[in-house]
């Protein structure tokens, strides 16, 4: 086979709808634009979601839109399976996880999630714990204590 012989299938290709050319042809006098208005224009071009200079219904209903909340606190995420690299008794807190590479940044606060299991006694400091990350850190023979000083810079 080669590239000349080559042809879409059959019935894959339309001929282009030639609007305007006669009442016979099934497209003439307005040319499938209706009669009259805006949209019978022109150079027409409306903005998805334009009604006319009504009011717009996403406009209408302010519980469709969303917004955002400017308190909203945003956590460095750290999960109980990731403190097993840190060896038995030790002190970690966000500047050894930094270190370690469970967090990016330092700017954010950590957040330490119950995801997976830990098998060591850690003292573990931190911004913020979940209930059952607190409840397994202390089933592990470890301490929680909850960090509130500012958040530092890297």
């Amino acid at each position: 086979m080669r590239l000349d012989e080559l042809s879409p299938a059959p019935g894959s290709r339309r001929p282009r709808k030639r609007v305007g050319r006669g009442d016979g042809s099934g497209h003439g006098t307005y040319s499938g634009r209706g009669s009259k208005g805006q949209k019978a224009r022109a150079g027409v071009h409306m903005k998805p979601g334009f009604e006319g200079g009504q009011l717009p219904l996403i406009k209408r209903l302010p519980r469709k839109r969303g917004f955002t909340n400017i308190f909203r606190v945003e956590y460095s995420v750290v999960n109980l399976a990731g403190l097993n690299r840190f060896e038995a008794g030790s002190e970690v807190g966000p500047a050894e996880m930094r270190a370690a590479g469970l967090v990016r940044t330092l700017r954010k606060p950590v957040k330490v999630l119950g995801r997976g299991q830990i098998d060591r006694a850690l003292t573990v400091r931190a911004h913020r714990f979940s209930a059952s990350a607190r409840a397994a850190i202390e089933a592990a023979g470890g301490k929680v204590e909850e960090v509130v000083d500012a958040v530092a810079a890297d």
